[in-house]
């Protein structure tokens, strides 16, 4: 299993101070189509890498299959927030909080860690209140109440409904049945052998497993479509992509790119980051799935550039749609007396639609 970046992953960024190129960052891109076709390739697609948080979405389809949003009568908002990096806002909070309380838990139940709130204001009000972050406060949190609401169905399903909390207890642990449902979702949509790949453990405590970008680009071409799942996928795939493009503001922190892209752009796009510099897109009008990694693992900045510069090429666009994403692909660089230092800049060329 080759597992090294190839030294002609192209450059897809590059930063720009005082009229040269300081930095740059090479990365892969797959563009794929819901049969499995590829529509664009750069760089190695069939390297496994991991796709952390990317994979969300993925990882949710459980939780409506299997009627559990259903039976715990999970808002929009809240099953935005179980396809989440969110940013520990008050909203996100009680969102996640909320979720537990139907399920009839509470937050000891998450098994996700705590951290600081990912946005500033949210952090620095938590610290002026002299509190401390729990879990509900973890960018995962609301993956994980979806988790937790999935638990407590298939507890009831097999008659221990009374010991949700015993069933649940080491739910992020891979042979767990809750996991064991999450990697299946994972596997199915992929069409990649998760018992024959490399298995990591992501930043919240769950199994996290390599997969190369044409299968994570083709999941996410079957997310757009509902082409090539079951039909109780294809139908919770549908339910969240409805979910998040009513409530986009659940998905990251305010003012984060996944957010600002999707107030934007709408049920057009479905995008979600992941760490080290993973991004991964469901194009539904266009029956397209997108999967990006940066070699370097930069996804604060270059896997967002070249992303929007997907978006940029491949969806039709009226001129408002392309500026948007003209100022997310050519970035400016403000030092802290906010005077312009530098660029951030797409560099790559892209093509467009077939």
């Amino acid at each position: 299993m080759n597992t090294s970046p190839l030294p002609h992953d192209p450059v897809l960024v590059e930063v720009t101070r005082g009229g040269i190129v300081e930095s740059f960052h090479r990365g892969t891109v797959a563009v794929v189509d819901a049969d499995g076709a590829v529509h664009t390739a750069l760089g190695d697609i069939d390297r496994p890498i991991f796709p952390r948080s990317a994979v969300k979405v993925l990882q949710a389809l459980p939780l409506v299959e299997s009627g559990a949003a259903e039976r715990f009568g999970l808002a929009d908002e809240e099953l935005a927030l179980a396809c989440a990096s969110h940013g520990g806002e008050a909203r996100h909070v009680a969102a996640a909080a909320s979720m537990l309380q139907k399920a009839g838990l509470e937050e000891a139940a998450l098994e996700c860690g705590a951290h600081w709130p990912y946005h500033d204001g949210a952090l620095r009000a938590l610290a002026a209140a002299g509190r401390e972050p729990g879990a509900l406060h973890n960018n995962c949190s609301g993956k994980h109440a979806g988790f937790v609401c999935l638990g407590c169905m298939m507890a009831a399903q097999t008659g221990r409904a009374g010991d949700a909390r015993a069933f649940l207890r080491g739910y992020v642990q891979a042979d767990h049945p809750v996991m064991q449902e999450v990697a299946a979702a994972q596997q199915a949509a992929t069409g990649w052998d998760l018992d024959r790949t490399a298995r990591g453990t992501d930043g919240c405590s769950i199994p996290t497993y390599a997969i190369p970008l044409r299968h994570l680009a083709h999941a996410f071409a079957r997310v757009a479509t509902g082409t090539g799942l079951r039909p109780g996928h294809a139908r919770a795939a549908q339910r969240l992509r409805e979910a998040v493009a009513r409530a986009p503001q659940m998905v990251g922190a305010s003012g984060r790119f996944d957010v600002r892209v999707m107030e934007h752009l709408g049920a057009r796009v479905f995008c979600k980051g992941g760490a080290e510099g993973v991004h991964c897109a469901a194009l539904p009008e266009l029956g397209l799935g997108i999967a990006i990694k940066m070699d370097d693992g930069n996804n604060g900045r270059a896997s967002e550039v070249a992303l929007a510069a997907l978006l940029h090429a491949l969806l039709p666009l009226a001129d408002a749609d392309a500026a948007f994403l003209d100022t997310l692909t050519d970035v400016p660089l403000v030092n802290w007396r906010g005077i312009e230092v530098g660029r951030l800049r797409r560099t790559a060329p892209l093509p467009g639609p077939r």
